[in-house]
């Protein structure tokens, strides 16, 4: 539609085409509404397959955001707190969604060094828990996002090592998944090995950021949460009447590995981006593993790019911009890009 090379979010994509024909070929006839229907069977049929886990439950929701409050507020009761890194999405980018969900559960934000959690500093919040003291909010759920919102991945022996100190306070263990499929196709471990095998008990999918339209999912990997969750989405308005349409998109994104090409392609343009940005001699703030990147830059340089149609945040400190590639990011777009710097730059 425009000149501009998009560098601000992942979510400002369009949609895979194989995701656009799936809703395409679902709309044709009749089907019961609510979940009902055959492509919402086939969607969990799809879900235990991918994930190696047959007694999976998997339920479509509007958003990320729905995903992960609706999420925490089925592990986190009202006088709970959620413990998660201070840079955290549900912490920061959603509005104390979790604590209305919850109907008043409390989310603490722990540090640690590149936005993972450190298992010390959890460690350090444990003891300064008034356990079992009605005065103070009881840590109830461990909440991990990967790739985190600066680009970092834990892999599957930390999420590990995070779960196991969770479980032995108690705890149950949520994993923020909005780039998952991004870290999934850098870390080459299976979706299982980084979600239950790992001792999560419920993954936000995040799909929305890698070609799917407008459809996010919760899944669960404890059959004792299903019931809570199915009464949960309806009462905040997450079951869709025509959730064939949702079901239809999250089965054409899992099947045959779209999900990790499209995540690969993605990460790919990024690897692209951040050789010709360092060759440029422009700082990195960290080595980007996935699809995200920031960068260290004159605030006239970035006007300049501006100007020239990049399309970016300014975030991550002063002077610093973020840069974000998706599935469909091409290599002219980088080129282009590496292009308009080197002229900023001079």
């Amino acid at each position: 539609m425009n000149d501009t090379i998009e560098f601000r979010s992942d979510n400002s994509a369009g949609c895979a085409p194989e995701i656009l024909a799936a809703i395409a070929a679902a709309n044709s006839g009749t089907a019961l509404a609510y979940g009902a229907d055959d492509w919402t069977a086939a969607l969990h049929e799809r879900v235990a397959e991918v994930f190696e886990c047959p007694h999976v439950a998997v339920f479509p929701v509007a958003s990320g955001t729905a995903a992960n409050a609706l999420s925490l507020a089925t592990l986190c009761p009202p006088w709970g707190s959620v413990l998660c890194h201070e840079t955290a999405h549900v912490l920061r980018s959603e509005c104390g969604a979790t604590s209305m969900f919850s109907g008043g559960g409390v989310i603490r934000g722990l540090p640690g060094e590149n936005s993972l959690l450190d298992p010390d500093a959890l460690e350090q919040a444990f003891a300064a828990t008034r356990w079992n003291d009605p005065h103070d909010s009881q840590p109830s759920v461990l909440s991990l996002t990967c790739p985190t919102d600066f680009g970092t991945i834990y892999d599957a022996t930390q999420v590990t090592e995070l779960a196991r100190l969770a479980r032995s306070r108690g705890m149950r263990v949520h994993l923020d998944g909005a780039r998952i499929a991004n870290a999934l196709a850098q870390l080459g471990c299976s979706p299982a090995e980084l979600t239950w095998k790992a001792g999560v008990d419920i993954l936000s999918l995040g799909a929305t950021k890698n070609g799917v339209l407008s459809t996010d999912a919760i899944v669960c990997f404890d059959p004792a949460l299903v019931e809570q969750l199915t009464y949960r989405l309806k009462r905040a308005g997450h079951v869709s009447s025509k959730m064939r349409f949702q079901s239809v998109q999250i089965d054409a994104y899992l099947r045959d590995g779209l999900w990790l090409d499209l995540a690969g392609r993605a990460n790919a343009a990024m690897e692209r981006l951040a050789v010709g940005i360092t060759g440029l001699g422009v700082e990195l703030l960290a080595d980007p593993p996935v699809n995200m990147a920031f960068a260290r830059v004159d605030a006239s340089v970035a006007d300049r790019l501006e100007a020239a149609g990049l399309q970016f945040y300014r975030m991550g400190g002063p002077g610093v911009i973020r840069l974000v590639t998706n599935f469909a990011t091409t290599v002219a777009d980088i080129d282009a890009a590496l292009g308009h710097l080197s002229a900023a730059l001079r």
